[in-house]
């Protein structure tokens, strides 16, 4: 498709160029012209009538995304005009590399890309030490950390695309993996928490915060501050005795501030120390919880707080708490979330539920700043990008009070190259028989099943007697189909399919082991024997599958951890295929793992209807100490 753009296209010619080769859209002098015009409406327009097309547009985003419509539109080559409401000033996404992937420059460019066509306009990298920081050599060393020019060349692509990069560190807690070396001992409250009140402490916070910033075009910054949960009770309780953890926590934030103040930044943190130490249970999310009005006098006014909630589907609770959040005399930036952390798939049922009951009563309420957070707690299993649709879907948020899902569907396949249902499918990794209706609970059988040791089998008594071979057979199946007809995320589906075929075998091979030798039963032990055999393979197969797409995202840097997972199922299934053969050749008398009686897997959350469980990897794979 040849195009000519000409008006108000100032400032928008680098981005056009690239979103144009994404598109396969030639811009040349002889081409159809489209009529660019800026204007201060709170709205967009792309439309095509007799001939002429148009274009009107807010900011550079609006333009994008505006372009994008008007190309998917005029494919049919009949008249159309199209007008979009924008709901939000700011809406993104704020992706975690600081559990172990990192991402590429090459990866944050394509997310960039989509994120332009889709009409997000904010991108925050979740970096607690990934990004160098030159006086701590130490600071995310064989972490995969960004170097100072990969953040620069990150943001000159969002800026021409009309997206701000904003970092996003961590001035306070959820610093382990910065701690633990000794440079930090004079830094360290506890494992994970910064010495509040010291010198030393301030001097690397003004070091990370001069660091984090200088790449960037943006003036804002997130400090983080979050889930400090032993605040004020490691080394700081030693020196300085009991104080009440409010005034830490203002004195702290207040000092913080201030170093931003020095660089000219808005900080924005995460809200929930404050809640949770008005809450007599430290509960986030407590309806009841009161924080006292002399603290909210003394927290600083020039800084944005963060509500972050990925867990109610509840449209009323998101009201209340925003209210809650506007005691602080402001409005509150919105944070919500795209399950991709906890598993290996993401949870696109709590991710729809959540999502669309949040963004409502954002709308309702006004609230003008959201964002999306894609964790990637306990490896990273999951790739950043199957969480495309919930970025799609919080975009169609942002241009419409109501989100139409057939437009959903189609935007997405025009902004991605994805198919909808073949992602929103993967969801049925972990939504499996014995689960409620959109997982609210978390749970995670598809890693609690490929990770778990099939001599030990900690989860078989939760699984016992539910069709799950069956579910992941018919799963491979369309994780299959689905590899052809998304284009270059097929190799997701690659993996996903994998996945599948391993966890239709492996999902309840402990249990099949324990039957067979409780019954004595040597012709079914040595059957499952041979299975083992195949299996080990697959698993191999599975890991080459995930390598692949994680060498294409990530730096190599943390794809180690992953690596030995593999290769901690594949020992253990070597062992296990010994151990048979031993006991079926008489060598042994008896197989001490399997004599164990099962129990239910009961820790460390409550247990509820609907829900198989759910846990970290040291948790699933062993019942012993791990590491420590």
């Amino acid at each position: 498709m040849k195009l000519h753009l000409e008006g108000d296209l100032q400032g928008l010619e680098a981005g056009l160029s690239v979103v144009s080769m994404e598109l396969g859209c030639t811009l040349r002098p002889d081409g159809l012209v489209i009529q660019v015009v800026r204007s201060d409406d709170n709205q967009l327009e792309a439309g095509f009538k007799d001939g002429k097309g148009w274009i009107r547009y807010k900011e550079p985003i609006h333009f994008f995304r505006a372009f994008g419509l008007w190309i998917q539109h005029y494919e049919s080559r009949t008249n159309f005009h199209l007008t979009e409401h924008i709901q939000f000033d700011t809406n993104g996404v704020m992706v975690d590399v600081s559990r172990n992937a990192v991402l590429t420059v090459g990866s944050v460019e394509t997310m960039l890309r989509k994120m332009a066509l889709m009409g997000l306009n904010r991108l925050m990298l979740y970096t607690e030490d990934t990004f160098a920081v030159e006086p701590y050599p130490y600071f995310g060393y064989m972490r995969g950390r960004f170097s100072a020019e990969q953040l620069k060349a990150c943001d000159d692509y969002a800026f021409s695309l009309g997206i701000e990069l904003v970092p996003c560190i961590q001035t306070l807690a959820h610093l382990t993996e910065a701690l633990k070396w000794n440079y930090a001992g004079d830094i360290r409250d506890t494992s994970d928490i910064l010495l509040v009140g010291s010198e030393k402490t301030y001097t690397f916070i003004r070091h990370l915060i001069e660091a984090a910033v200088a790449p960037f075009r943006s003036k804002n910054i997130h400090i983080g501050m979050d889930e400090a949960h032993q605040l004020g009770l490691g080394r700081y309780l030693e020196q300085n005795g009991y104080r009440k953890r409010f005034d830490i926590m203002n004195e702290h934030l207040e000092q913080v501030v201030d170093i931003c103040g020095e660089f000219g930044l808005s900080p924005m943190i995460w809200s929930d120390m404050y809640f949770r130490l008005g809450s007599k249970t430290g509960n986030y999310y407590d309806l009841n919880g009161q924080i006292p009005s002399d603290v909210i006098a003394d927290m600083p006014k020039n800084v944005q707080y963060v509500y972050w909630d990925y867990y109610h589907d509840d449209e009323a609770f998101y009201r209340t708490f925003i209210e809650k959040h506007r005691a602080f005399g402001s409005d509150p930036v919105f944070a919500g979330g795209i399950w991709t952390w906890g598993s290996v798939a993401p949870n696109y049922g709590k991710t729809m539920a959540t999502t669309s009951a949040a963004l409502n009563a954002c709308k309702s309420e006004g609230v003008r700043e959201v964002f999306a957070t894609m964790w990637g707690d306990n490896g990273a299993e999951t790739s950043v990008f199957t969480g495309l649709a919930g970025m799609q879907l919080f975009a169609e948020h942002g241009y419409s009070e109501k989100v139409d899902e057939a437009k959903l569907a189609e935007r997405f396949a025009f902004c991605t190259g994805g198919n909808w249902d073949d992602f929103i499918a993967l969801n049925a990794f972990d939504e499996t028989p014995g689960i409620s209706k959109n997982n609210m609970q978390e749970s995670n059988p598809s890693k609690f099943l490929l990770w778990q040791d099939v001599m030990i089998g900690l989860y078989d008594s939760n699984v016992q007697g539910l069709p799950l071979s069956d579910h992941y057979a018919d799963l491979q199946l369309k994780m299959s189909a689905a590899v052809g007809r998304n284009g270059d995320w097929g190799r997701l589906f690659v993996f996903y399919e994998q996945l599948a075929g391993v966890l239709r075998v492996k999902c309840d091979m402990g249990i099949r082991l324990k039957s067979a030798y409780d019954a004595n039963d040597l012709e079914q032990l040595g059957r499952i024997e041979s299975e083992i055999n195949t299996l080990r393979s697959d698993v191999d197969h599975l890991r080459k599958c995930h390598r692949t797409i994680w060498l294409a995202e990530n730096t190599p840097f943390g794809w180690e951890v992953i690596d030995i997972r593999y290769g901690g199922v594949l020992s253990r299934l070597e062992t296990a295929q010994q151990r048979i053969q031993d006991y079926l050749s008489g060598s042994v008398s008896q197989l001490e793992e399997l004599d164990e009686q099962r129990l239910f897997f009961d820790a460390p959350w409550v247990m509820r209807e609907g829900t198989l469980g759910r846990g970290s990897y040291h948790r699933i794979v062993t019942a012993g100490t791990f590491s420590g």
